[in-house]
């Protein structure tokens, strides 16, 4: 699944209990290939051994940023504000996007409650980020996505 100097994601806890996401790059498998010892950003303190469950391949599509309150999505300038921090999630993941448009406003995605933030490329491709409530967990689930296609 995983080889030495793939880009990885780890979603942990952290020492107070919050969620934790973590970037770093696989530095070595074990034989059974269930771990990988993972060299993390900004940690001098050697690598960290992470089950395969935990971890995540980085590209545009699988970083996401989660943030508590729905509200969030209420407000206009609000929602614009969650482009700059998904930028900045993106950023530390490693990624690096060529052109980013920010929609005015974010136009409703679907009926869902979730908006179309702005359109970016990555690469050579085209996508939208969009930002969708979590009614479950009461958070605002912001992320990359392919833009649908409309025939």
């Amino acid at each position: 699944m995983f080889q030495p100097g793939d880009r990885v994601r780890w979603e942990t806890v952290g020492d107070d209990g919050l969620p934790l996401v973590r970037y770093g790059f696989v530095g070595a498998l074990n034989g059974d290939h269930t771990h990988a010892a993972v060299m993390l950003d900004g940690d001098l303190t050697g690598d960290t051994v992470v089950e395969f469950t935990q971890l995540a391949p980085v590209s545009i599509t699988t970083v996401e940023l989660r943030l508590n309150g729905a509200d969030l999505l209420d407000d206009p300038a609000l929602r614009q504000g969650l482009v700059n921090l998904w930028s900045a999630e993106a950023e530390e993941a490693g990624l690096e996007i060529r052109l980013m448009s920010c929609f005015n406003g974010g136009a409703s995605a679907d009926d869902t409650g979730g908006y179309e933030l702005a359109e970016l490329w990555a690469g050579s491709q085209q996508y939208v980020l969009r930002a969708a409530p979590d009614v479950i967990s009461g958070t605002v689930n912001i992320r990359a996505d392919l833009p649908h296609r409309y025939a």
